[in-house]
């Protein structure tokens, strides 16, 4: 077996459930970057791309190669590099293409691919990964998350040569992607209920490219806020930028220092690509990515007045089915990635929510995909239209279809894969006490007990095995992760 590090790992280029990452300087280097950005080219001109589900069967626009790539980046280390090298390698290969004037969010680039009518969009991010981490993000031509079938199609055109960039850097046009992005937001933005009663909110850009989109929007909609974490640093701070409560000690800090002097406020954060959201109450309380997706789709639905099927990922909340029986909408369940939900979305038509456990969420009239920018304002609008504390908010929903009480924990475990195959093949009749009502297959394993469920599942992004668990408390969300931690790890025994 290759040791990590040596030339044929290091060589290794798959894209997983969003995407291609690496560790930069070990995978994720110039020559791997140039080797994707030719193969890239190649299908784009190749036949056999016509021919795919998503122009076939999806409904997606076809678009020819010629209609051109458009290229951003995010503030990670070396990103901007890595684009312009990618472009660079692409421009050679007859490709027109366009980069980013400035780092960017994934959003905005995917919008970009539909705004500029393009063939492709590749974003240059590692999204929530540690920053030791790059990556690429391929956005189809419907500007959202590219299935499997058009990642595979790059992978096969992978040559074992490095190309080398012949067009100078300043050849390859630069353009602003950020203002048109923000124009669609605005359009989704009720400015009466935005700024219906006085809402202070805290912006935690946790140091990713979304930094000065959220505070942009809320100034021009005279809405006060304090940024927090809005500053270049590709080290993230020392922690990865993803929204989970444990990363989120600064802005805890922020809200518990203006509590005195703001009667009503909001945490809004964003991922490092910015297309991740969760939030905070006004008292410090974390909002999870679950109940982020409640209070936005139940506002849809009772204050806009939309309606629309509601397609949720395997680890999301069981609230969803609640809601969507509440409301009479038809739930569609679908595995982790949101390329499933972007099948959804453009086969069905009248979609009005999309949500994932990550915080990656899609609303209708927007583009498909996740967006923690408009996501982040409608949060902010969702308070200042109730005129109650978000804590009020999120204890109505508890208060009308139980309390949920959610948490993941992510590990490095030899044999991860082994691990879920093993629950699949023999699955438990009882786990940690409780006695598992039903086993789903999803996507990973999940097993349903009476008052909630666990799900065992290997990351297609992280060489680790995720363990979800949602129960009515957080001491049972903590016992069964604690006993499926100790399974994973061969210290418990069930057969």
């Amino acid at each position: 077996m290759e040791k990590r590090g040596s030339r044929q790992d290091t060589r290794r280029i798959k894209f997983g459930t969003d995407g291609w990452r690496a560790v930069i300087a070990d995978g994720f280097t110039f020559d791997n970057v140039a080797r994707v950005a030719e193969a890239t080219a190649k299908f784009l001109v190749s036949e056999e791309r016509k021919t795919l589900d998503i122009y076939t069967d999806w409904g997606s626009p076809y678009r020819p190669a010629a209609n051109g790539v458009v290229v951003g980046y995010d503030m990670r280390f070396l990103s901007p590099e890595f684009a312009h090298h990618f472009a660079r390698v692409l421009h050679d290969s007859g490709i027109p293409v366009t980069i980013s004037d400035a780092p960017v969010t994934t959003p905005a680039v995917s919008y970009a691919v539909v705004n500029q009518k393009a063939a492709a969009g590749i974003m240059f991010t590692a999204s929530h990964n540690p920053p030791t981490y790059n990556g690429i993000k391929y956005k189809a031509e419907y500007g959202g998350s590219a299935p499997s079938e058009v990642t595979d199609g790059v992978e096969e055109h992978l040559s074992s040569t490095i190309p080398t960039p012949r067009s100078p850097e300043g050849l390859i046009e630069k353009v602003d992607m950020k203002t048109p992005f923000l124009e669609k937001v605005r359009t989704l933005i009720d400015p009466a209920r935005l700024t219906a009663s006085p809402v202070h909110v805290v912006i935690d850009s946790m140091y990713g490219s979304a930094q000065g989109y959220v505070s942009q929007l809320l100034r021009e909609y005279g809405v006060s806020y304090t940024q927090i974490r809005g500053r270049h640093d590709p080290l993230f701070g020392g922690k990865k930028p993803e929204p989970l409560e444990e990363n989120l000690v600064p802005l805890r800090a922020v809200i518990a220092s203006l509590r005195r002097r703001k009667r009503n406020m909001i945490g809004v954060v964003t991922d490092g690509d910015g297309d991740r959201i969760s939030a905070m109450d006004e008292k410090g309380g974390f909002i999870d990515a679950h109940i982020t997706f409640a209070l936005i789709f139940r506002y849809l639905v009772e204050e806009r007045g939309l309606r629309g099927s509601v397609v949720t990922a395997f680890n999301l909340t069981d609230m969803a089915h609640d809601m969507c029986e509440d409301y009479g909408l038809t739930q569609i369940v679908v595995p982790i990635g949101f390329k499933h939900h972007c099948e959804q979305i453009l086969k069905r038509g009248d979609v009005l929510i999309g949500a994932e456990e990550s915080g990656s969420i899609a609303i209708q009239g927007h583009i498909p995909e996740r967006d923690g920018v408009l996501h982040s304002v409608l949060l902010a609008e969702i308070v200042a239209s109730a005129g109650k504390p978000a804590s009020k908010l999120v204890q109505s929903l508890f208060d009308k279809y139980g309390p949920r009480f959610y948490h993941r924990r992510d590990i490095e475990v030899e044999g991860r894969l082994e691990v879920v195959a093993k629950l699949k093949e023999n699955p438990p009749e009882t786990f940690a006490g409780r006695k598992v009502m039903s086993v789903e297959t999803l996507d990973g394993i999940k097993l349903r007990f009476k008052d909630g469920w666990l799900l065992f599942r290997a990351s297609g992004t992280e060489p680790i095995l995720r363990l979800y668990s949602e129960m009515r408390s957080m001491k049972d969300v903590h016992e069964l992760l604690q006993e499926a931690e100790r399974l994973a790890r061969g210290e418990l025994r069930l057969w």
